[in-house]
C-alpha cells in the first residue's frame, strides 16, 4: 500500500489491549508498545511515528495531557493521534477531538475496524505531505517563471535606457548610475523612516526598475538638439523640456497594452515630474511641494546630482563636496528639504568612488 512501512506507536496502560492492537496491525505497519505517557516521549526522542494510537485513562500523566505537550512542540505537532479509550460519552470525544485528534476509537474495538480507521488516516497523511510537495513544486516553478520574466523585463528596459544614451551620447550611464543612487536614497529614507507611509507600499525592485524609463521621452527629440555639444538657446531648451511629457505619452501608450499598471505608473510619474521644482519654477506643469508625486521628487535630486558630477562638451564635472554644496543651497527652493537631508545625510554612500560605474551593453 505504501512505499515503506509506517511506524505506529500504541500507548495504553492495559497490556491486553496493547497486545491486541499490536497485533492488528503488526501485518501492515511497524508497531511500538508503549505502557505509559512518560515512556512515549522518551521513545520520541528516538524515532518519529507516522501515527499514534493513545490511551485517554493512564497513571501519571493521561492522555489529554499527553496530547497537549504533543501539539505544543514542533516536532511533534504534525503527528496524527487517534484516541482508543473506553470512555465513550460525547463530551469525552469533543474534549479529544477537541485537543487535536484526528478520531477517537472506543473500547472494546474491533480489530477489522480499528485496522481500517487505523489505514484511513495513513492514507490521508500520505495525500497532505503529496499535496505538499505538488504545491512546493508549482509555487517553485511560478517562483522560476517570475524571475525570468522580471530578468527579460529588466534587460528590455536596460536596452531602452541605452537607446535613448546612445543617441544623447554626452550622458554615457547616466540611467545606471542614477538607478543607483535612486536605491541608496530609498534605503536612507526606509532608514530614517521619511515618507515611509508612502514608500513602505512599493515593490522597492519594481520601483528601481521604473527609474530606467525617466529620460525615455529623449527619444522624441531632435538629435540636433539633443547632442549640441554647446548651451541650448531659450526656444531649444524649450523643446528639450518636452521630453518629459513625451515621456509620459510613450510609457502611457504602453501602459494601455500591459497589464503590469503599478510599474509603468511608477515609471511615467518619474518620466513627467523629474524636473518638477519645489518652489512652483520646474516644468512641465509648475508643481510645488507636495503636489509633485514622491518619486518624481526623489528622480530629481539624484537626476541633477549626477548631472553635476559628469562632465560635459559645455562644462566640467564639479567635485564630490562641491555638487552636494549645491544640492544643500537648493534644499527648500529646488528640492524637496525632507529629501535633501536625507541625500546629504548619505554623502558617504554617494561618493562617485564608493560605486564604481560598468558601462551597459545593449
Amino acid at each position: 500500500m505504501f512505499s515503506e512501512r509506517k511506524k505506529i506507536i500504541l500507548v495504553d496502560d492495559t497490556p491486553i489491549v496493547l497486545k491486541l492492537a499490536r497485533n492488528t496491525l503488526m501485518g501492515r505497519y511497524d508497531v511500538f508498545t508503549m505502557p505509559s505517557g512518560k515512556k512515549l516521549f522518551g521513545l520520541l526522542e528516538e524515532i518519529t511515528p507516522d501515527l499514534i494510537l493513545l490511551d485517554v485513562m493512564m497513571p501519571e500523566i493521561n492522555g489529554y495531557e499527553v496530547i497537549r505537550r504533543l501539539k505544543s512542540s514542533p516536532d511533534t505537532a504534525r503527528i496524527p493521534v487517534i484516541f482508543l479509550t473506553s470512555k465513550s460519552d460525547a463530551d469525552s470525544e469533543i474534549e479529544g477531538l477537541s485537543l487535536g485528534a484526528v478520531d477517537y476509537i472506543v473500547k472494546p474495538f474491533s480489530p477489522q475496524l480499528l485496522l481500517k480507521r487505523v489505514d484511513l488516516q495513513i492514507q490521508l497523511e500520505e495525500q497532505k505531505r503529496h499535496l505538499k510537495k505538488l504545491n512546493n513544486n508549482l509555487q517553485q516553478m511560478v517562483d522560476e517563471k517570475t524571475e525570468s520574466v522580471l530578468e527579460l523585463q529588466n534587460a528590455l528596459l536596460k536596452t531602452i535606457g541605452n537607446l535613448v544614451e546612445f543617441r544623447d551620447d554626452v550622458t554615457g550611464s547616466h540611467v545606471e548610475r542614477t538607478g543607483r543612487l535612486l536605491a541608496i536614497l530609498l534605503d536612507e529614507m526606509t532608514r530614517c523612516c521619511v515618507y515611509s507611509d508612502i514608500t513602505q507600499a512599493w515593490d522597492k525592485p519594481l520601483f528601481l526598475q521604473s527609474a530606467q524609463l525617466h529620460d525615455v521621452g529623449k527619444i522624441a527629440i531632435r538629435d540636433c538638439i539633443l547632442q549640441k555639444p554647446g548651451k541650448l538657446t531659450p526656444e531649444e531648451f524649450d523643446e528639450m523640456k518636452m521630453h518629459t511629457t513625451f515621456g509620459e505619452k510613450i510609457i502611457l501608450k504602453i501602459q494601455h497594452d500591459s497589464r503590469e499598471s503599478a510599474f509603468l505608473t511608477h515609471a511615467g510619474i518619474m518620466a513627467g515630474t523629474h524636473h518638477e521644482k519645489w518652489n512652483g519654477m520646474g516644468y512641465p506643469r509648475g508643481l510645488s511641494e507636495d503636489d509633485i508625486p514622491l518619486e518624481g521628487r526623489m528622480m530629481a535630486i539624484v537626476d541633477v546630482y549626477d548631472a553635476l558630477v559628469s562632465e560635459r562638451p559645455y562644462k566640467k564635472a564639479f567635485s564630490h563636496e562641491d555638487a552636494l554644496e549645491i544640492i544643500a543651497e537648493e534644499s527648500g527652493r529646488q528640492f524637496d528639504p525632507l529629501l535633501a537631508g536625507v541625500f546629504l545625510g548619505a554623502s558617504d554612500k554617494i561618493a562617485p568612488n564608493c560605486h564604481p560605474i560598468f558601462e551597459t551593453a545593449f
